[in-house]
């Protein structure tokens, strides 16, 4: 019998995979690339990141480098000077470490007396966060209330009353009559990084999604997916292999794939949590998952190769001025490989990957007559919107060009939902935890506590590994 099973390898799956006794775990993945939303793929001979590629918090005293000098990986990462160049109109804006600096380009780009005293604010608020020593989050049994309690009576002695202003009231008393152009350009960034604007969030969440730029941020050589595959490569994985059906018993959990039957103490699902419940016929099981509100949002995904001997960053942002079509966002952000990486870059070719945000169920609830005329009509006006705004680039450049809804995700990676609720006070204890009300069923990744992006997955899996050795 096995001691662990992971369904998924995801950022949290393959992270808390990593681990585990090597011995009795196995890491199961239904695609035949590792990663998930962070995986890498191969297509018309050239490869393609999946989604954003930035590689955040690997740094001293962080979570993520922690995490990393446990499992004994090095990672193949190169640091990015300008994590974001972001692009609105006429105005360029470099999201930078160097505050300084930033804030030089914001009192040009978009004149405010309240900059610094914001900004400021921000970046202490995010430093305080990562100083934190009690970071926890549990439910279902007295002790994990009593350890999350400890983690609230931290937060409060740290934060205080800050800790229940809103997001939107904050930025209302430094910006009291905000201009629509720079209330863009913070939500833009926020939908990145927390997957939601200011109006749904805390002011926690504000200071960590704005100040991510001011830690390291990273490209992966090779792509994210290399990332992973450094990550796992001593732990037995079973890429092609889907779990179809989950039974628990007593004291183990049976579990059927498209190859094999197998037997685990332990089930780890780095599954959304709006899906798991699809895993299991046990009505108890069912009734727990589907107690979760769904977050109905996703991505829509352009890939394209081009040639090109120009020199480009890492990552852009472009921020429109409406909603794009079929979209929930106003803004694409967009990840450059590396002119130097030999892994993407053949004959001077640059492989991009161009993702926004967009709601899952409308792709799903498209007849499948109209599915295609949309999808075409929403990757059209992202290209035509990139090659405006990356005008030296000409569209006979563009050697390959193809897209992803949330039913291209639902078919390779097993979910068509992004990310999970945003974090507030409010609906805090609303929110799934690693644990659940049976025994040796858990979840990690983006949809439960801590969050999107490494850093929030990785707190995520640090919990869930402390429940599991403590």
């Amino acid at each position: 019998m096995l001691e662990n099973a992971i369904i998924g390898s995801g950022i949290g799956g393959s992270l808390i995979a990593s681990l585990q006794d090597k011995t009795s775990t196995i890491l199961f993945e239904q695609d035949k690339n590792l990663g998930g939303c962070a995986s890498t793929f191969k297509r018309f001979g050239k490869k393609f990141n999946t989604g954003a590629t930035t590689f955040v918090g690997y740094e001293q005293d962080h979570i993520v480098q922690e995490l990393f000098q446990k499992t004994n990986t090095q990672p193949n990462i190169k640091k990015s000077d300008i994590a974001i160049r972001v692009i609105q109109d006429s105005k360029t804006t470099d999201r930078v470490k160097n505050f300084e600096q930033f804030l030089e380009q914001l009192h040009k780009n978009y004149p405010h007396k309240n900059h610094t005293l914001f900004w400021e604010k921000l970046k202490k608020i995010d430093e305080k966060f990562w100083q934190l020593e009690k970071i926890y989050f549990g439910k279902y049994e007295l002790k994990r209330y009593i350890k999350t309690s400890y983690f609230i009576l931290e937060l409060l002695s740290t934060f205080g009353l800050e800790l229940f202003k809103s997001a939107e009231s904050f930025i209302k008393e430094h910006y009291p009559n905000i201009d629509k152009e720079y209330k863009d350009f913070l939500d833009a960034q926020l939908l990145i990084t927390v997957q939601t604007t200011a109006q749904n969030i805390s002011l926690l969440s504000l200071a960590l999604g704005l100040s991510y730029p001011f830690h390291d941020v990273f490209y992966a050589n090779g792509g994210m997916g290399e990332l992973i595959k450094e990550i796992t490569k001593n732990i037995e994985v079973h890429t092609q292999e889907k779990i179809t059906k989950i039974i628990p018993h007593k004291d183990h959990y049976e579990l059927f794939s498209t190859k094999d039957r197998y037997e685990a103490k332990n089930v780890i699902l780095n599954s959304s949590i709006y899906d798991s419940y699809k895993l299991f016929e046990d009505s108890k099981i069912q009734e727990y998952y589907n107690s979760f509100s769904f977050s109905d949002q996703s991505a829509f995904v352009v890939y394209l190769y081009i040639q090109s001997k120009e020199k480009f960053l890492h990552h852009y942002q472009i921020i429109l001025d409406d909603f794009l079509p079929n979209c929930i966002s106003k803004s694409f952000f967009v990840s450059f490989s590396d002119q130097e990486d030999s892994a993407f870059n053949k004959n001077n070719g640059y492989s991009i990957t161009i993702s926004t945000h967009t709601q899952a169920n409308y792709w799903e609830d498209l007849p499948s007559e109209l599915y295609s005329i949309e999808k075409e009509r929403t990757q059209a006006f992202i290209v035509q919107k990139f090659l405006e705004y990356f005008d030296t680039i000409d569209p006979q450049q563009i050697i390959e060009s193809f897209s992803a809804t949330s039913i291209t995700f639902n078919r390779y990676i097993g979910r068509h939902n992004c990310g999970g609720k945003a974090i507030n006070f409010k609906n805090v204890m609303e929110l799934p935890s690693c644990q659940t009300p049976f025994k040796g069923l858990y979840n990690v990744g983006d949809t439960v506590f801590a969050g999107q992006g490494w850093p929030g997955v990785a707190i995520g899996v640090d919990v869930l590994n402390k429940e599991l050795h403590g």
